[in-house]
């Protein structure tokens, strides 16, 4: 039924000056619309809409992540724009904050202004591939 419809994401924000700021000129999304209730980005054929809330407490875990084909060169990238990457105790990360997990699968975690965690991935080893290769 659904299988065949596009997906429309959906991230919190109680600052969307700051929220569009962010994924507009950091991140390089398309802002596509706006109102008073939040922002329209086009992400590579995803709507994804910034929702302005009163208030969220960030989850703990990863909201929305992006396939990459270059991991490195869109942290350097980001870092330059002032993209922190995140550090975690529990897992072995390189000194760009990425995890090659097991299996051929490399990861770096950020954060939006609001504290949402975001995530990279790049596929690099033949026998993972990504939802689009199966």
């Amino acid at each position: 039924m659904l299988s065949d419809q596009k997906i429309k994401a959906f991230i919190p924000t109680v600052d969307p000056d700051r929220a569009k700021n962010f994924y507009m000129n950091v991140l390089g999304l398309n802002l596509i619309s706006e109102d008073y209730y939040g922002l329209d980005f086009e992400a590579n054929g995803t709507l994804l809409r910034i929702s302005t809330v009163q208030q969220f407490t960030p989850f703990p875990f990863t909201i929305l992540g992006w396939e990459v084909d270059d991991l490195s060169s869109i942290i350097h990238s980001l870092n330059r724009r002032g993209v922190l990457f995140e550090r975690y105790n529990i897992i072995n990360q390189d000194k760009s904050g990425i995890w090659k997990a097991p299996g051929g699968v490399d990861v770096a975690w950020f954060k939006d202004p609001d504290g949402n965690l975001l995530s990279l991935t790049q596929y690099v080893n033949s026998s993972v591939t990504s939802y689009e290769d199966n």
